[in-house]
């Protein structure tokens, strides 16, 4: 009951800038808290940002003071805007959901990714 569809990615130059959205739809759903994940070549998924339907975040060490993460609850949307890119941040991006149904029971749903590469 629950899709979540992102877009933003792209290709962008060392030093410049991107904005990621990730929207949620479906029926019948409650949503606690989204997020966006990394994952490179070679090296394991990793926690870019996350932030909870009451606006409490949550950022990797590697991104703090360069991203930021934002959501509007009446869209279910979440955005993750990059600054100051770097080589290092190329990797897939994933939107993530968690929360609950209607009924109660809980979910963990991702998106499908979205590319981002940095060129140096």
């Amino acid at each position: 009951q629950v899709q979540l569809v992102e877009s933003g990615g792209g290709l962008v130059q060392a030093g410049g800038s991107l904005g990621l959205s990730c929207a949620a739809s479906g029926s019948s759903f409650t949503i606690n808290r989204m997020g966006w994940y990394r994952q490179a070549p070679g090296k394991q998924r990793e926690l870019v940002a996350r932030i909870t339907s009451g606006g409490s975040t949550n950022y990797a060490d590697s991104v703090k003071g360069r991203f930021t993460i934002s959501r509007d609850n009446a869209k279910n949307t979440v955005y993750l805007q990059m600054n100051s890119l770097k080589p290092e941040d190329t990797a897939v991006y994933y939107c993530n959901a968690v929360g609950q149904r209607a009924w109660g029971t809980e979910y963990d749903n991702w998106g499908q990714g979205t590319q981002v590469t940095v060129s140096s």
